[in-house]
């Protein structure tokens, strides 16, 4: 298979992700890697100078980056993501972001709590405090979401200018995501057509002549917060097979290693999560590809309550090998340590919270009214 993110830059990638961690930012070089290899613009519209590639190819190449680095698939993830919900927008939003650089880039905190919104002619007037902006340091646009009296939900669009990162990112995993607070003090002004209403997203609608586009972007967005831990499990299962030969190995005798039907249990058991996650994932895509990109609303349901469980799944398969992973994996610095971090921080996300995406999927099947337009 040929993948658009080169071997050099995922080399790159697992290279710089030490110093990344300690800096709690991703790597500048690896971000300026990725612009080149074109990553950031997967889901950019081609009259943008975008790719508009398929969600299948997408999230491959987000699995590969997260077997070098979770924190950097993660952040670039999400910023590449937002490409996708702009596409969604007003034609004169997308000029004004995209028309001198395709690889513009743009954060996002789309939770509302700490956001003032006051409609106004023409626009709204939008102050504030948002948290966990993903990749924001490298970033020159913002998406951030408030509530409009009497309407409802919007995410508006705000350039670097605007607004303030602060230095909030002290946290035991998934350090370099640098998921900062982005501050407005005094409230700005920020055009009707700078910003995206919920109800928007949820029914597609665009300008696009792509039929991808068709497809809700938080069907996208979901999995671009919870596609990480796949590659990340898949690196701690290696990790954990080749320590027991390496620098960090609790034994000297592999074949009682090997032998140990426990230790195989485990690992059977994490190879297998580690595939369902994988089918779900593209088994879904392929469906709504099938669907020319308008899945039903049943579905879509269904798809945002599986991509939820990716993170619990992916915990408990950490967990497997983590219990069995030695004394020396309790030091700090210690790989398995780091990767145990990462994905259970990931938990922490609301899109990786199953319980009320299951509540909306067992209540839709028992002929009750969906109530989550995020899907």
């Amino acid at each position: 298979m040929t993948y658009l993110v080169p071997d050099s830059t995922i080399a790159l990638i697992e290279a710089k992700a030490p110093e990344a961690r300690k800096n709690r930012v991703m790597s500048h070089e690896v971000v300026q890697a990725l612009k080149d290899c074109g990553f950031f613009k997967m889901f950019l519209p081609k009259k943008w100078g975008g790719l508009e590639c398929r969600p299948q190819e997408f999230f491959r190449e987000q699995i590969r980056i997260a077997e070098a680095d979770m924190s950097h698939a993660w952040a670039s993830g999400i910023i590449a993501i937002h490409a996708y919900q702009i596409a969604m927008m007003d034609h004169k939003a997308q000029e004004t972001v995209y028309g001198e650089d395709p690889n513009t880039l743009v954060s996002s905190s789309y939770n509302p709590v700490g956001a003032k919104v006051e409609q106004v002619e023409g626009g709204c007037m939008v102050s504030g405090r948002w948290g966990w902006s993903s990749g924001s340091e490298h970033c020159t646009w913002a998406l951030l979401g408030g509530i409009v009296a009497n309407e409802g939900y919007r995410t508006f669009l705000i350039p670097r200018t605007q607004y303030v990162i602060e230095d909030t990112w002290n946290v035991m995993g998934l350090q370099a995501t640098g998921s900062n607070d982005v501050v407005i003090e005094e409230p700005i002004f920020v055009p009707d057509h700078m910003s995206h209403k919920r109800d928007d997203g949820f029914n597609c609608i665009h300008e696009q002549d792509s039929a991808i586009y068709d497809l809700s972007w938080a069907q996208g967005f979901v999995r671009v917060v919870n596609t990480p831990a796949i590659g990340a499990l898949k690196k701690a299962l290696k990790i954990f097979i080749e320590t027991r030969s390496g620098g960090f190995k609790t034994t000297t005798d592999m074949t009682k290693f090997a032998a140990d039907v426990e230790i195989q249990e485990r690992v059977a058991k994490v190879k297998n999560i580690i595939s369902e996650l994988e089918a779900v994932l593209f088994s879904n895509f392929d469906k709504m590809e099938a669907a020319n990109w308008k899945p039903s609303i049943d579905d879509r349901i269904l798809y945002r309550y599986q991509a939820s469980l990716v993170i619990p799944k992916a915990i408990e398969a950490m967990d497997l090998l983590y219990d069995a992973a030695g004394g020396r994996s309790v030091f700090n610095g210690h790989p398995m340590m780091e990767l145990w971090h990462d994905i259970h921080i990931a938990r922490c996300h609301v899109a990786n919270n199953p319980t009320p995406f299951a509540r909306n999927l067992g209540s839709t099947q028992l002929g009750m009214e969906n109530t989550d337009i995020f899907i």
